[in-house]
């Protein structure tokens, strides 16, 4: 069974904003792409400078897993999140994480 830990971690340190603790469950080459598979961004300086600055502008920023499914490698979270700077509103995602030797190597968001 997949452990899901990286996951688990990586949520619990976006709630809290904390930087280093969010990243510390990603991969150094770790690649962010959208539903049509276009790359948002690439490599851990570009997302830690991305999150950092989200966490900075949302200081209520809250993500609630709605249902979590384990698939292989692959965990699919839809999310409702909440708080975001320049979102007023709820935004329903649905977020693929790819976990590759305990560490979140790609994710996929559809929005």
């Amino acid at each position: 069974m997949l452990d899901i830990t990286p996951v688990i971690k990586q949520l619990d340190a976006y709630n809290q904003r904390d930087i280093n603790s969010f990243m510390a469950n990603f991969s150094v080459d770790c690649v962010v792409k959208d539903a049509t598979g276009k790359t948002i961004m690439t490599g851990f300086k570009a997302m830690y400078d991305s999150y950092s600055l989200m966490f900075s502008q949302s200081p209520n920023l809250h993500c609630e897993i709605v249902k979590r499914i384990v698939v292989g490698n692959y965990v699919l979270d839809e999310e409702k999140v909440t708080g975001r700077h320049n979102n007023a509103g709820i935004s329903h995602v649905v977020a693929i994480y790819h976990l590759e030797n305990n560490l979140i190597k790609e994710v996929i968001f559809i929005r």
